[in-house]
């Protein structure tokens, strides 16, 4: 260790230097002292909207143990730059310090923009950047009360979500006439606007803060905004953009770009010998860049420099963007806005569906300049690495792949197209360690060449590529479990264990996810008799599950009650009717033969659900990954063609698979004749009635793909049946991935619905009576979900608005009234969009 390199800025891009210095300098030249303002070291700030309720503040850091037992390294948290001295080569820290340096790079990141308003500094004013900030807003934030975010760009869209999830009514307020009009052009923006709204921020835009009011506390008390509107508030935002933080330019003799930050060259090197800058706050070519990406780039290439691998210059920067609210995608590439000259536009909107779509092309429709997308970025992956070369396929294949040519499968990237832009990884390089054998899975390519550790976006990239060159993925369940679902389903089983922290502590590593944790938390409700809600398994159970009711739109849930084959008494309708009348509910006869009640708030849960098992109903399972209905036709009680008893043989089935908890939702239907009035080829499985008894299908399924079910076995009596499902459906939930259709898992084996066969009619494994004792112990175990709520006093302490005020309904659900019943208040979609397209919404849904 004989050089010195100081680096001013712990933030990722800081962080990422220090990495990528330590990988290149194996013979340890250089020892790296990094000064951090923060009390924290680095962390993902990209993910900081997660540390408001998902979180904590450990899961987020960057710096693992290599590091901080690193000797090469010493890094000082709660300690900035005072100045830099290029003279004499030191930098005098803020704790008082002379720190001599052969190699400086300046990674001071930037600092949020606040507009120079009236009241700009009260308390009740933040700014979105830190964890202290974070921690701030938090602390001020009142359930219910109205916030104000300034700024509708990527993070100002963030700030106010995070309000959102702390129970605020958020507003945001956008200079511009549109959100992040960087990124999105104007019909993106409106249909963005739309979905917004529709999450309960309300969005002004074309305005701005004129004034902020003082209250009697001392705090903030209103805003005014320019356009007359005044919003009471105690908490105001600011996230309207960055400055670059180059403070220390003028002590070090440092040239400024014209907006700012340290100016360098494609280099990042500064006009002083041995200083760089890296970052939000190098100006590259006069040109700042706020996005974590291109700030690796530049890291990678200071680090090239400084280990002796040649002058790397920075590439020039990717901007393009991706951000996902709660149902809401964003994402923008190349150019946007179409402003290359002769730029033609392909466009489409699909108003019903709250999405837009925008291909940019040159002047002769053969190569994509980039393009916008709203509502559905499924396709971003694709059509990013394009930019600039070459459409490989009509411009309605890539934004609708579905619609033919394979326009959006990986095959469609030439090998030299940039899959991942944080680390410049091509495809030729993914392609490469695979067909060498060197990666054999997503984490085996994230290993050999960093693609996928950066920001993300491109894993479903690496997952398509691996599929291109016929390599068989890993089915681990997730990064914290190297077992797949199966797998753990025969651990838990075999073993015992009735947590999910034992589990991860024995099996895993880390803390878990929001894959593992619902996954588990199925597995152990279906391998014992506690409830989903005891202890620990409260905790790690999706929104649906964890409040026994289907979330929808505008914050409200749906409560279904279970009605075995459809059939209902009169009394038992009137007590739906009633129940309905008295909270307001919406009714609806599903398609499973079922009445759906909409509009409950989730404080209303527990007192409908009285009314309901007082009247001798039970949970229908709607919002689990469960049985959810066995669906029936009036068999021949009352029809002339039927040659079987189905509502019987239907009810009977419900009542029996109940509760059973599986990888997916399960949908089933009984037939009283081939005329098929229950649809019961089209469910995971279907009995459908013969002369001579039964014909049971299993593996049929509605939805993105429809596929009819295949015969397992056919002219069945009753018993036979029963056995028959027994297996096969215990067989599904002990053998399937998460959240894998039983056709989907019917197709995953080599043979198919023949190997199905084999094990569950042949008893091809000697497996048929484990099989069938394990059914025996779940009916023996089955209790009603909604009435264990109801006996207990700690579960029922869950279904509230407001922790704090436990009788307060949520002020931000409104309802209007079509048709004589409540639904959410209405979503204004914008008109379709004609831009260079042919291709009308019909024909692209057809």
């Amino acid at each position: 260790m004989n050089k010195t390199l100081v680096i001013i800025g712990h933030g990722m891009v800081g962080h990422r230097l220090v990495e990528e210095v330590r990988e290149r300098d194996p013979e340890q030249h250089w020892r790296i002292v990094v000064l951090g303002e923060e009390p924290s070291p680095a962390y993902d700030r990209v993910g900081l909207s997660a540390y408001m309720t998902e979180t904590t503040a450990e899961e987020l850091m960057l710096t693992g143990q290599e590091v901080h037992q690193d000797e090469r390294v010493r890094l000082c948290t709660g300690v900035g730059a005072e100045r830099v001295d290029p003279q004499s080569s030191t930098v005098l820290t803020t704790a008082g310090e002379s720190l001599h340096y052969d190699a400086l790079v300046l990674a001071t990141g930037s600092r949020p923009f606040v507009p120079p308003v009236e009241g700009a500094d009260l308390p009740g004013c933040h700014v979105y950047r830190t964890l202290d900030d974070l921690d701030g807003i938090r602390s001020a934030s009142e359930s219910g009360a109205e916030g104000v975010v300034v700024g509708g760009g990527l993070l100002g869209l963030e700030a106010a979500d995070a309000l959102r999830k702390l129970g605020m009514r958020p507003h945001v307020v956008e200079l511009a006439p549109r959100l992040m009009p960087v990124q999105v052009d104007e019909g993106g923006g409106a249909v963005l606007g739309r979905l917004v709204g529709d999450l309960g921020l309300e969005v002004h835009t074309g305005a701005a803060v004129d004034s902020v009011h003082k209250g009697d506390h001392g705090g903030i008390s209103a805003v005014s905004l320019t356009d007359g509107t005044v919003i009471d508030t105690e908490l105001l935002v600011f996230s309207a953009g960055i400055r670059p933080r180059d403070d220390l330019a003028e002590s070090a003799g440092l040239e400024r770009g014209q907006r700012g930050g340290f100016l360098v060259d494609n280099g990042c090197r500064t006009g002083q010998p041995g200083i760089w800058a890296i970052g939000e706050c190098a100006a590259v070519e006069g040109r700042c860049h706020g996005l974590v990406a291109p700030g690796y780039q530049m890291a990678s290439a200071v680090a090239d420099q400084l280990t002796g691998r040649g002058e790397t210059e920075f590439g020039g920067a990717d901007d393009a963007t991706k951000l996902k609210l709660v149902g809401v995608d964003v994402a923008s590439f190349g150019d946007a806005h179409g402003r290359s000259d002769g730029a033609l536009e392909v466009t489409y909107a699909n108003n019903a569906a709250g999405t837009y779509a925008k291909l940019v092309l040159d002047d002769d429709a053969t190569t994509l300049l980039g393009g916008v997308l709203v509502g559905d970025a499924e396709t971003y992956n694709t059509l990013r690495p394009l930019v600039g070369r070459p459409l490989p396929a009509a411009p309605e294949q890539l934004l609708f792949p579905d619609a033919g040519g394979g326009g959006g499968t990986t095959g469609a990237l030439p090998d030299d197209a940039t899959v991942c832009s944080c680390h410049n990884v091509s495809k030729a390089d993914i392609a490469g360690v695979i067909s060498t054998g060197q990666a054999e899975d997503v984490a085996g390519i994230k290993s050999c060449t960093k693609a996928g550790t950066g920001c993300g976006s491109c894993v479903p990239m690496l997952k398509g590529l691996l599929d291109e060159a016929g390599v068989v993925t890993s089915n681990a369940l997730c990064e914290h479990f190297p077992q797949s679902r199966s797998e753990l389903f025969e651990i838990v089983r075999a073993t015992g264990i009735t947590s999910f922290s034992e589990l991860i502590s024995r099996y895993g590593t880390g803390r878990g996810c929001d894959i593992c944790k619902p996954a588990v938390a199925s597995i152990l409700a279906g391998l014992s008799d506690s409830h989903i809600l005891d202890d620990e398994q409260a905790t790690l159970q999706d929104t649906n599950d964890r409040f026994l009711a289907n979330m929808q739109r505008n914050g409200t849930y749906s409560v279904v009650p279970r009605v075995p084959a459809g059939e209902i008494t009169p009394d038992k309708l009137i007590t739906l009717g009633q129940v309905a009348t008295e909270f307001g509910l919406y009714t609806k006869i599903t398609g499973g033969q079922r009445v759906d009640l909409f509009g409950a708030r989730v404080e209303q849960l527990p007192e409908i659900w009285r009314r309901l098992v007082d009247a001798g109903f039970e949970s229908g399972h709607a919002y689990g990954k469960a049985l959810r209905t066995v669906k029936s036709c009036v068999g021949t009680d009352w029809c002339r063609y039927g040659v079987q008893d189905s509502v019987t043989m239907a009810i009977q089935l419900e009542l029996r698979y109940r509760g059973l908890r599986a990888p997916h939702k399960i949908k089933a239907g009984v037939s009283g004749c081939a005329r098929e009035c229950a649809e019961a080829r089209s469910k995971d499985f279907g009995v459908i009635a013969t002369e001579k008894g039964w014909n049971l299908y299993v593996g049929g399924n509605g939805g993105f793909n429809p596929r009819h079910a295949g015969l397992l076995a056919a002219d069945l009596d009753d018993e036979q049946l029963v056995v028959l499902l027994d297996r096969f459906l215990m067989f599904y939930v002990r053998t399937a991935e998460r959240l894998q259709r039983t056709a989907g898992w019917i197709e995953s084996f080599d043979d198919g619905l023949e190997h199905v066969r084999a094990v569950v009619v042949d008893d091809a494994l000697g497996i048929a009576s484990d099989l069938e004792e394990a059914m025996a112990r779940h009916i023996a175990d089955y209790t009603d979900e909604w009435a264990a709520v109801l006996e207990d006093p700690d579960k029922l302490s869950r279904f509230v608005s407001f922790v704090n005020a436990p009788e307060a309904p949520d002020p931000t659900i409104e309802f209007t009234e079509e048709r004589g019943q409540i639904r959410p208040a209405p979503i204004d979609l914008p008109t379709p969009v004609v831009g260079a397209s042919e291709f009308s919404s019909e024909e692209v849904s057809a």
